[in-house]
């Protein structure tokens, strides 16, 4: 039997329950399918970071070089697994086209705005909807073992601070002065004061209670299997829990959201790039804020009494194997950085699938040819960070309010 909904978010990621919420707040009677758990994808064990400073996208100039030195590495940062797949060919060449400075300088102006605008509704959510996350603004310090990434830091955070993003160019006595646990021999640093972060899988578990208790309804073993198309709209989608028939639709599957799709005639150019994360009991008064090793690429996050380890990208398109060469590689990050070792007591090992777009923006509208269906992914490594500001625009877009950004550079519509 076809039940009928108001809205339905596929998806219950930090991206899907923060549009459900939104949605709820603008007077929509919203249903979130989720083919698994509540926040059982990469809005789990990810580093928790909200971080403006990190509105540079992947796709920047010399990021052909690096992966291309990189890829066939398997413990290197960035990973792709050889084999011969036709979407991950188009999406490389459109990777490569917008790794240029031009593209770059359009970018940051959206990233920056839907960061920050993030980073305020944050705050708001955490105190209005008593969220017990371990949110915290403490700032995010970046590390540059070399003097050439020192450089390139610099020159980074100089182009931020065009946007708005205030940032302190650190040498390496004042680095070791606010984080004394790192090596003295440390080129130099850069702290982010805006920046927060907190405890993914609290925060969006935390969030979608808020949201049932307030009369939403998620359904979760609720995995989507086809569509029914009339009209330029969905009539309705079938899940394993059974049939609806929609007025609206969100797609807010993550890198799931391609495979979803496709049923619907829908090509989105979005690559599933699997992070790890390492999570173990804090050592004691080693790091008092969110730190970025830069050169390895890894970040390291301090939650509550126990502390994560996350990095790496790999493509290998859609699995959940976890190789152990890779995770050995982000245990061995630190050592470079920090005068103690990080010992992992009580160490649970995570991977999960990040979307990742071509350009690096996210993909956030309505596509062509389904006028019913709202769009919300390819938010790279930044999910948690744009995930309010995502859930807010997908709310104003459905119901015809002044968005909380310019949705035009972010519209699935700039990939037909």
């Amino acid at each position: 039997m076809t039940q009928q909904r108001d809205v339905l978010v596929i998806g219950a990621g930090v991206i899907g329950v923060c549009s459900a919420y939104y949605l709820q707040k603008a007077g929509r009677r919203v249903t979130i399918v989720e083919r698994d758990e509540v926040c059982s994808g990469s809005s789990y064990g990810n580093a928790g970071w909200i971080v403006p400073s990190h509105s540079v996208p992947l796709a920047a100039p010399g990021a052909v070089f690096k992966g291309l030195r990189w890829m066939f590495n398997p413990e290197s940062p960035f990973y792709i697994k050889p084999r011969l797949d036709l979407d991950l060919l188009r999406w490389l060449l459109r990777f490569r086209a917008a790794a240029n400075e031009r593209a770059v300088r359009r970018s940051l102006p959206v990233l920056c705005g839907l960061s920050s605008a993030s980073l305020a509704l944050y705050k708001d959510l955490v105190v209005d909807e008593a969220l017990d996350c371990l949110y915290e603004q403490t700032g995010l310090m970046g590390l540059y073992k070399t003097d050439r990434g020192y450089e390139v830091g610099i020159e980074e955070a100089r182009v931020l601070e065009e946007f708005g993003i205030p940032t302190r160019v650190l040498s390496s006595p004042e680095v070791v002065e606010m984080a004394p646990a790192v090596h003295s021999d440390i080129a130099g640093g850069i702290f982010f004061d805006d920046d927060a972060h907190l405890k993914p899988d609290d925060f969006v578990n935390g969030l979608a209670s808020r949201f049932q208790e307030q009369g939403g309804e998620i359904l979760t073993g609720a995995e989507v299997r086809g569509f029914q198309l009339g009209g330029g709209r969905i009539e309705s989608v079938e899940t394993s829990r059974g049939g609806f028939r929609p007025d609206q639709v969100v797609l807010a599957a993550g890198a799931w959201s391609p495979g979803v799709a496709r049923d619907l005639k829908l090509k989105l150019p979005v690559q599933p790039a699997k992070g790890y994360s390492i999570t173990f009991d804090a050592p004691e008064g080693v790091i008092p804020f969110p730190i970025m090793l830069a050169e390895a690429r890894m970040g390291v996050t301090p939650l509550g009494p126990r502390m994560r380890l996350a990095g790496t990208l790999e493509l290998s398109g859609i699995n959940l194997d976890i190789k152990e060469r890779r995770v050995d590689a982000l245990r061995r990050g630190p050592a470079r950085y920090f005068n103690s070792d990080l010992e992992r007591a009580n160490e649970q090992v995570w991977c999960g699938m990040r979307p990742l777009s071509p350009d690096g923006l996210p993909i956030i509208g309505v596509p062509g040819g389904v006028s019913n269906l709202i769009v919300a992914t390819g938010h790279s490594m930044t999910g948690v960070t744009q995930g309010p500001a995502t859930g807010k625009l997908v709310s104003e877009i459905a119901t015809g309010q002044t968005p909380i950004i310019d949705p035009s550079p972010v519209s699935p519509r700039r990939f037909e």
